[in-house]
């Protein structure tokens, strides 16, 4: 069984320790984190702890009447117990007042994609991200003098471009927008 309580300092090792395990079976595999970003107040964090080991986590960034997901993360020795579903009802009841929107981006996990719509989150807008690898092309990349060619790339492009991406790079990625309403549209 699990507590759900806000996040403290000294927990940043246990955090770590949830988040990468949690990432390495997902399209977010290469999402790393040494370290774990500053969030403060009113933004909120929140983990799931058994017996004092956290195994899930929470991170939202507000920004007026919005809100957004920074992380979310259940350890894979803790999955199937609902705790995702759990830390989000959490936070709803604890954003601030008037917070009017939640959203997250997600690339094309099919459980995660599956968790936002049952959560009542609807997607909204989506777009690519592409890696260049060290055996895909290098037409069309420059670096400074002195520089060679990047040998690993990551970037953004339109979903109109899908294809043609897919046709050149091996690891391109379909990442979704899902917004929640919280108040009146």
């Amino acid at each position: 069984m699990f507590n759900i309580r806000e996040y403290q300092p000294a927990d940043e090792r246990g955090w770590l320790e949830c988040r990468l395990p949690s990432f390495l079976d997902s399209n977010y595999y290469d999402d790393v984190r040494t370290d774990r970003s500053d969030i403060k107040a009113p933004n909120l964090s929140l983990v799931a702890e058994d017996n004092g080991t956290i195994v899930g986590l929470l991170d939202i960034e507000v920004d007026g009447d919005a809100a957004t997901i920074d992380s979310i993360a259940v350890h894979p020795n803790a999955r199937q117990q609902r705790m995702a579903s759990a830390l989000l009802a959490e936070a709803l009841s604890r954003l601030p007042a008037g917070t009017q929107t939640l959203d997250a981006w997600t690339r094309e996990d099919v459980a995660a994609n599956g968790w936002y719509r049952r959560n009542g989150f609807e997607e909204a807008y989506r777009y690519l991200h592409v890696y260049k690898g060290y055996k895909d092309p290098n037409a069309g990349f420059q670096s400074p003098d002195g520089l060679s060619r990047p040998v690993l790339a990551f970037m953004h492009a339109d979903i109109k471009e899908e294809e043609s991406m897919r046709r050149a790079f091996k690891r391109v990625y379909v990442c979704r927008q899902y917004v929640r309403q919280l108040g009146p549209a």
